[in-house]
């Protein structure tokens, strides 16, 4: 494979809006770094971006394929899947074979969630990178099914079957009940796991990983635990934290939806550190009308000024007359810029679902939390946030006394202590010496991608 241009990294995320944004991130650092990038997505992805990344003048190119799925179909786990496995390879195989025939293409990088592009990789001879958006402790516990399923944790099916707990080399002790897959019906957990073993069996031949995390996540009273750990036991490739990508922001963040500005004015007149900020992300519905209406109570309840994230199709599960008899109080917004809220001085907590993405806005913006977490891998975020790095309190239900005491313990207790221990999280995952790492493993990276190929940027 030999490279006379500007050498060229395709990237394919998996196509929701909490994977594609890392991506877009990591695809900004190579392109600094003197890599040609292109980001292949289905089309509806890219109608959705590309708007912006011209008016960011980002210089990451958006390329579509067909999905085959009718425009009418929703976009949910499994439609995206039946897309990814039948319809989306071929269109892709053809796309690479053409980018690469100047012999240009020198890697691609896959989202985990996206395996089949594994597949198409190999098919193309193009080396291939996998890439993590979540925390490696996830990754690792995905990893570890094998053993789970060894020691009678969990059915070969991935049902567990002992309320017990894990505990891998490093890590907190998790529960059988914290693992990604147990969303929804028993069929769906069955098909999600069966998700993840394929995923599983098509990384195995990914010679690297780059993660969006930290390189030391396990930390307990300061004292930082080497987590990456190159085993032939969890199928490991080399593995480079190259994160969080959350703090190398593009210059305009290529969110899906439009954000709804007008909560920062409404911020500028609350007191510092009275707001509640609530948002449960992008992908998961937030919990369903019961607990909409749940919650609204509760806030309404509590006295506390909030600005809530809530798409106009959950809107309904709010009581009658909600909106105009909080309106003095709170503020409904269907989409919000979120890093700019977060660092607003207002803003004294974040009621949130744990998307990994979400959590490590709030680490940069050293913002404690109030955790709910509702699937995938946010039940493992949430207990790094609780047990491990002690910034957050968990909610275990939206009554109004469960809502009220856990405002009262992240926003009336011990403030100093909360902003305390933010602040030294923040130094360990974001300082200097942390991003110094990050560029580290980024370079390694690209120094072993040049090792096996004839690219060279001399």
């Amino acid at each position: 494979m030999k490279c006379t241009k500007r050498p060229k990294i395709i990237l394919v995320p998996y196509p929701a809006q909490g994977h594609v944004t890392p991506m877009l991130k990591l695809a900004s650092a190579f392109h600094n770094r003197g890599f040609d990038t292109i980001m292949v997505t289905p089309e509806y992805i890219h109608h959705q971006i590309v708007s912006r990344l011209i008016e960011s003048k980002d210089q990451t190119l958006s390329m579509p394929i067909p999905d085959g799925l009718d425009k009418a179909t929703p976009r949910d786990f499994f439609a995206i899947e039946m897309a990814m496995e039948n319809n989306m390879p071929g269109h892709l195989e053809a796309m690479v074979r053409k980018l690469d025939e100047d012999g240009g293409v020198v890697c691609m990088v896959i989202d985990l969630l996206a395996s089949w592009a594994i597949e198409v990789a190999n098919r193309c001879r193009v080396p291939a990178a996998g890439f993590w958006p979540a925390m490696l402790a996830t990754y690792r516990l995905i990893a570890a099914i094998p053993d789970l399923v060894r020691t009678g944790l969990i059915s070969d099916a991935g049902i567990p079957q002992l309320l017990g707990t894990t505990c891998l080399p490093d890590q907190p002790m998790l529960s059988t009940e914290d693992v990604p897959w147990l969303v929804g019906s028993l069929a769906a957990r069955k098909a999600r796991f069966k998700f993840w073993t394929r995923t599983l069996d098509r990384s195995k031949t990914l010679r690297w990983l780059l993660v969006n995390s930290f390189p030391d996540e396990y930390m307990i009273d300061g004292k930082q635990t080497q987590l990456v750990k190159n085993s032939k036991d969890y199928h490991s490739p080399l593995v480079f934290p190259i994160g969080p990508l959350s703090k190398h922001a593009v210059s305009k963040n290529p969110s899906f939806w439009e954000e709804d500005k007008s909560c920062l004015d409404w911020l500028d007149k609350q007191k510092p550190d009275s707001v509640v900020y609530i948002s449960f992300g992008s992908w998961v519905s937030p919990v369903g009308d019961g607990k909409v209406n749940n919650l609204a109570l509760a806030l309404e309840e509590s006295g506390r000024p909030f600005i809530w994230v809530l798409g106009c199709a959950w809107r309904e599960g709010l009581p009658v007359g909600y909106l105009q008899r909080v309106a003095m109080q709170g503020k409904v917004v269907s989409w919000a810029p979120q890093m700019e809220v977060l660092q607003h001085k207002a803003v004294g907590c974040y009621l949130t679902h744990c998307g990994w993405n979400s959590t490590m806005e709030a680490i940069q913006c050293q913002q404690r939390l109030l955790c709910y977490p509702v699937a995938g891998d946010q039940f493992v975020n949430c207990k790094y946030n609780v047990e491990v790095w002690g910034i957050g309190v968990k909610l275990n239900g939206f009554g109004q006394k469960d809502v009220a005491e856990g405002l009262r313990r992240v926003m009336d207790q011990d403030s100093e202590k909360w902003k305390n221990r933010l602040r030294r999280l923040y130094e360990r995952t974001m300082g200097e010496e942390a991003n110094s790492r990050v560029l580290s493993n980024l370079k390694a990276f690209i120094d072993d991608l040049k090792s096996i190929t004839s690219w060279s940027d001399s």
